[in-house]
């Protein structure tokens, strides 16, 4: 017994020397990792990610095809048995057809049971540039000519939905992200300052931050996306939209990086910058910023998934992202018309990439806003 608990006195201390012995960043990593929701909040943004930047490859038709005579066909099963009761281990398509009801004029949608399509897997179709200057006409699968695949149905355009989902991730991530970036500079670099010079200084800033967030942000949100010309071309719209989102989603930064720095200012390794008489611009940047830095990539996470739904909100609206643009927000205005909502129930499909990617930020924040004091459990 004696043995027993002095084997379990050394584990313990060994364990101990070795906490002490990790990094910061290692403390941060070990204790994040043992969260299964943060685990799974970043694979699914990594997933999402994964799917923007390398659309054309997973959508087995070309992004940028417009076919009318395939507008709004839905969703086609992916069959193993066909109808004989033959089971195969290649998976396979039928061909949807339409008839139009006599009474209703309504389209009704059918599998064509004559000719059964295989589905292959990295097949030769389309070109199509990675990253926008590595040709490829590789896609993930596909099927024979004559033969159609569109998992998750088409839109009135005849584009298929999956892979136009894929490729709206791309300016509602990279939106979203620029925007939450330029939020946090603007928040993180004011309430650093304020918390670090107080008096006048920290007045001022503070009454200025509570200027702006007594502003109703969707609406102001409105009005401002409103402001941006039709004419404008793609690359001026992204960056005004940018802008807009991080103009009224820094205040709440600024607060809470003040509160933190008003308690690190007077610590021992500040007080002792100053008295070495390191510059003000010094401690700022080398010694307060990085302080904080772990809560800034924090907030960075969470802020996310807020410009995420107003992107998309307004996107709905036909007042935010526009063509040639597209976005999850721009595909979901199809829903404005309740009869195609009605017959078309797929094209509601968009809210499930909206809805991945902020419960996957959200996760994700929750388990770096928990590993980010790792001494707290020690």
């Amino acid at each position: 017994m004696t043995d027993e608990k002095t084997n379990l006195a050394e584990v313990s201390q060994a364990l101990a020397k070795q906490e002490v012995n990790e990094s910061y960043f290692q403390l941060v990593w070990r204790r994040f990792r043992r969260s299964t929701a943060s685990v799974v909040g970043a694979l699914m943004v990594i997933t999402l990610a994964m799917l923007a930047i390398f659309a054309d490859f997973f959508s087995p038709t070309s992004l940028y095809e417009i076919n009318l005579k395939a507008s709004f066909i839905p969703p086609q099963s992916v069959h193993f048995v066909d109808h004989d009761g033959n089971f195969s281990l290649a998976p396979f398509v039928y061909n949807s057809v339409y008839t139009l009801n006599p009474k209703t004029f309504q389209v009704m949608w059918t599998e064509d049971e004559s000719q059964k399509y295989p589905i292959h897997f990295f097949v030769q179709g389309s070109e199509y540039k990675i990253l926008g200057f590595i040709p490829s006409s590789l896609h993930l699968y596909g099927v024979a000519e004559g033969g159609s695949i569109y998992i998750l149905g088409t839109d009135k355009m005849g584009r298929d939905l999956w892979g136009k989902e894929c490729e709206a991730g791309r300016i509602s991530l990279t939106m979203s992200l620029f925007g939450a970036v330029i939020s946090i500079a603007i928040g993180s670099v004011l309430g650093v300052a304020s918390g670090y010079y107080g008096g006048t200084i920290d007045n001022v800033l503070q009454r200025f931050t509570e200027f702006v967030a007594a502003f109703p942000n969707l609406p102001l949100w409105m009005a401002l996306a409103a402001l941006v010309p039709k004419t404008a071309d793609s690359f001026t719209v992204f960056i005004a939209m940018s802008l807009i989102f991080a103009m009224l989603s820094w205040t709440t930064l600024a607060r809470e990086v003040r509160g933190k720095v008003l308690s690190l200012r007077a610590t021992d390794f500040i007080l002792a910058a100053k008295e070495m008489g390191a510059s003000d611009a010094r401690i700022i940047f080398r010694h307060l910023y990085p302080n904080t830095l772990s809560h800034i990539i924090v907030i960075l996470t969470l802020t996310i998934p807020g410009v995420i739904l107003a992107e998309s909100f307004l996107s709905f609206l036909g007042i935010g992202i526009t063509e040639p643009l597209i976005s999850w927000g721009l595909l979901m205005r199809n829903t404005q018309d309740i009869q195609s909502l009605g017959q078309y129930q797929w094209i509601l499909s968009p809210i499930a990439f909206i809805v991945l990617a902020v419960l996957g930020f959200n996760f994700l924040g929750d388990g770096l806003r928990d590993a980010a004091d790792p001494y707290a459990a020690m």
